[in-house]
């Protein structure tokens, strides 16, 4: 039985039967055990050929499955029986691979994030139905398992995105999220739809670069680094050159589809990199056949998941046991949670004593705009992204640059013009059926999510800071609601997380973990994940809003 002929037994871990899991894990449990006796032990160079002509890199791969599983799968008893499985293989002298890194996050410890053998039913249900559906738990829905509300509209919008019916083919979908992912350099999304790319029957000579994908593909490139990093300077003429090609021509449906994958993946980069999201465990990066230097290894802790499979304690939708940057010490002086819901009172009583002006507002919203632009992104240089991912695009120069620069004018955008709620929403339900039903139950549940918490307060409500920065996030993109002020937005929003905001959500890249830890000292790490989860969908919504405009154009 090959690798190949295996994968009915891999898909079958996924099902909620306990005796077919059962049954599939006694057949891989077999055929590994007959590659390891056949191969002999895990080699550094996983291209040399092993004994009876076994390639040691498909063992590998299948032991690095084997460690995921034993770690990810939401089924104790498969996490059991791989650790198991991975013991036996050690115990005959065989090499066996440890996980590299600290959990899913590099911002948020281990012990902080929902684990898979310790959650509440909701949760485990809906980490149960991802597994069965992609054959792994990721490192992104662990972290947005802080919010099962929102992780269970997210995975079945993009469920819907990449395996449902649609105009696309599957490989093209994964192509597609491989290219955009590489524009902001996320190899950990490149790497984890190169897999599924090839597993939904890709053409590998695709992935030697962007040259190597067909022209319909190729033609993508230009909306691709437009929408990225300046979505406000796309026009109907780029709709127009695909729609209108000589050859491989986009239907208005297909071009659809590839923009929300465009736009979904640019956003999902920028909560890949705002929660430090470490590399999937089966996958480059995230393990090791190389022994740990200091003490030694042994398959108990792959059993343990290094601390990974304790209990763990409390609430974390609503408050995680600790702040997200170390213990705040105690002090009769207002901490920053307190200032803030000051603010937000203040606000409130100004707001209801006197109503501003539509100039006023007018002129707060481009005084806002222009103070956007002075806010920098990061002090670090520009880094060169690697060969491994630039290679799925054109044009690595091209990046962010302010909506507005020396002169140049750029019209506002106005939601009263053309918002998602009255246009956007009914273009993509009309073109890609029932789709834009989940996006809008995606964009309401990100936008109205809230668990009336601030840090350890209770009964608050969170309203005017959640508008506050998905309308930040929206200014930034030259995009204005005439209901709104935006002077509240300097009050409740301080110069270190407009830093963190601008960078994530435009040059994401570039996020750093001092930059998660400067702002919001003393919220819970689940409120963090919370504001990353806003300001994707608000990043998300504004490309979006920019490319179904420049189509409406189009069309009209």
């Amino acid at each position: 039985m090959d690798v190949e002929d295996s994968e009915g037994s891999w898909e079958a871990l996924g099902s909620r039967d306990p005796v077919s899991r059962e049954a599939a894990m006694e057949n891989i449990r077999q055929e590994v055990m007959r590659r390891v006796q056949n191969t002999g032990p895990a080699q550094e160079n996983p291209s040399s050929p092993g004994a009876a002509g076994t390639c040691p890199s498909d063992l590998n791969h299948m032991l690095a499955r084997l460690l995921m599983l034993s770690q990810r799968c939401p089924h104790a008893d498969v996490r059991e029986k791989c650790a198991g499985t991975l013991q036996s293989i050690q115990d005959i002298g065989a090499r066996i691979p440890r996980p590299l890194g600290n959990g899913p996050s590099r911002f948020i410890p281990e012990k902080e994030i929902l684990q898979v053998s310790r959650v509440e039913v909701r949760t485990q249900s809906i980490f149960e139905d991802a597994f069965a559906a992609l054959g792994r738990l990721d490192n992104i829905s662990l972290v947005m398992g802080f919010h099962p509300q929102y992780l269970e509209s997210f995975l079945r919008t993009q469920h819907y995105l990449l395996q449902m019916d649609g105009p696309l083919s599957l490989h093209y979908r994964h192509y597609i999220g491989i290219m955009a992912a590489a524009r902001h350099q996320c190899s950990y999304l490149v790497n984890l739809h190169v897999n599924d790319f090839l597993q939904v029957g890709g053409d590998p000579k695709w992935l030697s670069g962007l040259d190597g994908a067909p022209r319909k593909l190729q033609q993508l490139g230009e909306i691709n680094k437009v929408l990225a990093h300046r979505p406000w300077l796309l026009t109907k003429a780029h709709i127009e050159q695909l729609l209108k090609a000589e050859e491989n021509s986009w239907s208005l449906a297909e071009l659809i589809h590839a923009v929300v994958l465009l736009t979904h993946y640019h956003a999902l980069a920028s909560f890949t990199f705002g929660c430090g999201i470490n590399p999937e465990i089966h996958c480059d990066g995230g393990h090791t056949f190389r022994p740990p230097s200091v003490s030694s290894y042994c398959a108990c802790d792959i059993a343990n998941g290094n601390g990974a499979m304790e209990e763990v304690q409390g609430n974390h939708q609503v408050c995680p046991p600790r702040p997200s940057s170390g213990t705040v010490s105690p002090s009769r002086s207002p901490s920053e949670v307190e200032v803030l819901m000051e603010k937000m009172k203040q606000l409130q009583e100004c707001r209801d004593e006197e109503e501003a002006s539509q100039e006023e507002m007018a002129t707060r919203f481009e005084r806002e705009k222009t103070e956007s632009m002075l806010v920098s992104t990061s002090e670090d240089e520009e880094t060169l992204p690697s060969r491994e991912v630039s290679r799925h695009f054109e044009d690595p120069s091209y990046g962010y640059k302010d909506f507005s620069r020396r002169g140049e004018h750029v019209p506002t955008f106005r939601m009263q013009d053309y918002s998602w709620e009255d246009h956007g929403f009914s273009l993509v339900n009309r073109l890609y059926p029932d789709f834009g039903q989940l996006l809008d139950e995606k964009f309401q549940i990100a936008y109205n999510l809230t668990y009336n918490t601030m840090a350890a307060h209770r009964g608050v409500d969170t309203s005017m800071l959640r508008r506050a920065i998905w309308n930040y996030i929206h200014c930034m993109f030259g995009i204005r609601y005439d209901d709104y002020d935006y002077g509240e937005i300097n009050q409740l929003l301080d110069r270190s997380f407009k830093v963190y905001i601008k960078t994530m959500v435009c040059s994401p890249e570039k996020i750093t973990k001092r930059m998660y830890e400067s702002f919001w000292r003393q919220f819970w790490h689940s409120e963090k994940v919370h504001v990353n989860l806003l300001l994707m969908e608000a990043r998300m919504q504004a490309e979006l809003l920019y490319a179904l405009r420049a189509i409406t154009h189009y069309m009209t």
